[in-house]
């Protein structure tokens, strides 16, 4: 797969896919990843949308930024949009790129016409004990030592780890996370805490009024599959819970991922038709 255009703005590196007439579709990664991670679904979605995918601020190709609090992650993406002159986006949020796409609804609703979010837990109580290699690598005393010692394999192993289907990681992939400093990752995932216990991502969804789908892995070992039903509470919204699969569903099985999201943003736009 060949990008059609690669961009810096805002302080993010921006990917391009698919024509830019067609309907956008924002991509948005989690904590520890970067846009990457959405690459397997990308050709598919890019024959239908022209699909937008950043690196958060201190992530992938982009530099740090001096706040990662999810609303200013999120005036960071609406700034790009409003340069790129679009209304009505679909955004997905893989993880806590959820809370961004929330929080970006919540702040601008003239610029995101629909929301899926994917294995994005609804509030801090649903987070399961983490497996033993991210625990060492994520926490003090192991964490500030291993962290930038990972090696390749390391970090294969520990993105693997919340996964159940075997994940095929591309080395530029990897590259991407070995470039993620730990006093980056521990302040965002801080941050993301922060966020959604102030107030849980489905009581924040319900009051948008914007298209919802919501996806989760039924195997997933960082939440716990269960509070999936949560988002019932959203009026609306589309819940899906996939067999088998873990915290990464788009590598994990991005036929099935890819066709979600179709569906979905094909049924908002039936909707929006006059």
């Amino acid at each position: 797969m060949s990008e059609s255009d690669v961009e810096r703005s805002h302080g993010m590196h921006v990917l391009h896919d698919g024509p830019r007439q067609a309907p956008p579709l924002l991509l948005i990664h989690g904590s520890g990843a970067s846009s990457g991670f959405w690459g397997p679904v990308v050709p598919a979605l890019a024959g239908h949308h022209h699909v937008i995918r950043v690196d958060l601020p201190g992530c992938g190709q982009s530099p740090p930024a001096p706040s990662y609090d999810v609303p200013a992650q999120a005036d960071r993406v609406a700034a790009l949009l409003d340069d790129l002159g679009l209304r009505h986006v679909a955004v997905a949020g893989h993880s806590s790129g959820g809370y961004v796409a929330t929080a970006l609804a919540e702040r601008r609703p003239d610029l995101v016409g629909s929301l899926a979010l994917i294995s994005s837990g609804p509030s801090p109580d649903a987070l399961l004990r983490q497996p033993f290699i991210l625990r060492a690598l994520l926490a003090p005393p192991l964490g500030p030592l291993l962290w930038p010692r990972r090696s390749d394999a390391m970090i294969r192993k520990g993105i693997s780890a919340t996964a159940v289907r075997p994940v095929d990681l591309p080395d530029d992939v990897v590259a991407d996370v070995r470039g993620i400093t730990y006093r980056v990752m521990r302040t965002v995932l801080r941050q993301n805490t922060a966020y959604i216990a102030e107030r849980s991502v489905p009581e924040r969804l319900a009051a948008l009024g914007v298209p919802v789908q919501v996806i989760f892995g039924a195997a997933d070992p960082r939440w716990d599959p269960s509070s999936a039903n949560r988002y019932d509470a959203v009026p609306g919204a589309r819940v899906e819970l996939l067999p088998g699969i873990g915290h990464l569903p788009m590598l994990e099985a991005p036929e099935t991922i890819g066709q979600l999201l179709l569906d979905f943003t094909a049924a908002g736009a039936t909707t929006r038709d006059p």
